[in-house]
């Protein structure tokens, strides 16, 4: 399976709401529309008049098939665009709402309920209404605009994790606690390594045994040393360390982990300070990147993580993990729009391959509900 497809099926909790919603939305006050009605997002200009001789159809694979026959009017009518792109059969009945404040209302609520956020869904409405007011839309019309909004909001925060010449290059990541901190270091230093990076891990949460196992299990895996410290050590003398012994090495990327952390926690989140404060006296431009790893579970609390995280560590770049069993994805569009970080990578499961770039037209097509 392909990883949009399984983002898709990974996302169902999300795009099924969003899809549940914007049928209720749309059958609440729409009208059943004959599916050769015309389309209201690709054709806006005036309805030319009933009496004009019909344009041709575009050339496409549906205007290949063989036309049906003339007795079967119903079966005649072909499908807008939107309806061929997301699969719909000639000649089913299509529903179409007005555009209005009401139904504005209920799609920025749909929205909030989905975990965009209120900013972020008052903005998307906004964009999706300008032009359109009053104009009667299908659900497969609303979901292609949602879909070029989201992606529209994303395609700018779609960015891998930069390579520097520096080496070596230091990776803090962090997060709280239970955020996939530690599987997503394993599954980046087997990517890494399988690009012909030379790698090094740091198991900086040293208070956590089973933290330091599962490193040296994906270590093992990616053929990457991993360096440890007993159980209770600082993880600022052993970050030191670390940079130490990979500067000997000839590494290129030294990724450090650190300890689940919970960010009211003001003596936890003071530790982590530390680990960036001892990092630059070994090298006064490290960290050359902050990753702050976030659970989609966490919903609207993913913001306030950013923020916190953002005043201590200087984070560079997020990793959103945990999409598979959430219908919190709403949350990513809401953090790219408030914050514009750099999406690095996205987990879908435990897999290696389940973590991949972030694609904001794929994301977002999960997220509506389009087929790919």
């Amino acid at each position: 399976m392909s990883f949009f497809g399984k983002l898709k099926q990974r996302l169902m909790k999300t795009s099924s709401r969003i899809e549940d919603g914007l049928d209720s939305i749309v059958e609440d006050g729409g009208d059943t529309e004959a599916a050769d009605a015309p389309d209201a997002i690709a054709n806006d200009a005036p309805q030319p008049d009933a009496a004009a001789a019909p344009q041709p159809a575009p050339a496409d694979p549906e205007s290949a098939k063989p036309e049906p026959a003339q007795d079967s009017p119903q079966v005649t009518a072909k499908p807008g665009l939107l309806g061929r792109i997301i699969g719909r059969k000639d000649a089913q009945p299509v529903v179409r709402r007005v555009l209005d404040d009401d139904m504005l209302e209920q799609l920025e609520e749909l929205l909030i309920a989905s975990d965009m956020g209120v900013d972020t869904a008052l903005r998307v409405t906004a964009n999706i209404a300008e032009g359109r007011f009053g104009r009667k839309l299908s659900v497969a019309e609303i979901k292609g605009l949602l879909a070029d909004e989201i992606a529209r909001i994303m395609e700018n925060v779609a960015k891998p994790l930069p390579i520097f010449p520096k080496k070596p290059q230091v990776v803090l990541v962090v997060g709280v606690n239970g955020s996939g901190k530690t599987t997503t270091i394993g599954k980046l230093a087997s990517q890494f390594k399988a690009a012909g990076k030379s790698v090094v891990i740091a198991a900086g949460d040293t208070f956590r045994a089973a933290a330091v196992e599962q490193l040296q299990v994906w270590g093992d895996r990616a053929g990457v040393p991993v360096l440890t410290a007993p159980e209770g050590s600082d993880p600022a003398s052993l970050a030191f360390d670390a940079m130490t012994k990979a500067e000997a090495d000839g590494a290129d990327l030294l990724l450090i982990d650190t300890a689940g952390r919970l960010q009211n926690r003001a003596d936890l989140m003071e530790e982590l300070a530390k680990i960036v404060r001892v990092i630059r006296k070994k090298d006064e431009t490290a960290p050359h990147n902050t990753l702050l790893v976030l659970d989609a579970t966490t919903g609207q609390n993913a913001l306030s993580q950013v923020e916190t995280f953002q005043k201590l560590a200087d984070v560079s770049g997020l990793v959103m993990t945990k999409l598979d069993g959430t219908a919190k994805g709403g949350v990513l569009v809401a953090l790219a729009d408030k914050f514009g970080l750099p999406i690095h990578a996205i987990g879908v499961g435990e897999q290696i391959d389940d973590l991949q770039a972030f694609d904001p037209e794929e994301f977002a097509k999960a997220l509506t509900g389009l087929d790919a």
